[in-house]
């Protein structure tokens, strides 16, 4: 269980879990919660993704899409009391998005999104992929996601005190500096 000014990163794995296990987190906090998609409709199939995402999203969940700018959407919720629960699906969306900007827009998005996981006030539960434990790329733009969101991932376990990992559905804690401040 996450507390109310908790940060928390659910790792998985395509199909593991992980956004079934963040929605949970979040639906057990008292505060509102809005889900933060990254995701753009590029395609039908994509669009079908979402709709199913949506579907199952408690009505009383606030929603904003921003496929880039998570660094504002964060500044602007820590303004509210209570700051909401922000759960942000996913960062892999998130970063290839800032690919396709170019290495300057994502080193600036990047670390402008770091430094507001830092300031946020209210709890965050954080979505991304662990593609860490896969086979390497055979191109380098697919080399490339790997090696930023390896990087990403680990800035972000950093600076959460909750580091989770989906597999199969369950939760493996890899780090709780809650209940087990020695590990933080």
């Amino acid at each position: 269980m996450i507390t109310t000014t908790c940060q928390t990163l659910v790792l998985g794995g395509i199909r593991s879990g992980k956004t079934a296990l963040a929605e949970a987190q979040a639906a057990a906090l008292p505060q509102p919660v809005v889900y933060v998609a990254t995701a753009t409709a590029g395609d039908d199939e994509m669009a079908s993704r979402i709709s199913r995402h949506q579907a199952i999203r408690p009505q009383t969940w606030g929603l904003v899409e921003e496929p880039v700018n998570l660094a504002r959407v964060l500044h602007e919720h820590r303004q509210l009391s209570p700051a909401p629960c922000l759960l942000i699906d996913c960062m892999s969306l998130w970063l290839s998005n800032l690919l396709h900007l170019g290495g300057e827009q994502l080193e600036l998005q990047r670390e402008a999104f770091l430094q507001q996981i830092e300031a946020y006030p209210g709890p965050l539960v954080i979505v991304s992929n662990e593609t860490g434990l896969g086979t390497i790329g055979m191109d380098p733009l697919t080399r490339k996601f790997c090696d930023e969101l390896g990087w990403l991932n680990q800035a972000l376990a950093q600076r959460c005190q909750r580091v989770v990992m989906a597999i199969a559905g369950l939760p493996l804690i890899l780090k709780d500096s809650i209940t087990n401040p020695a590990e933080s």
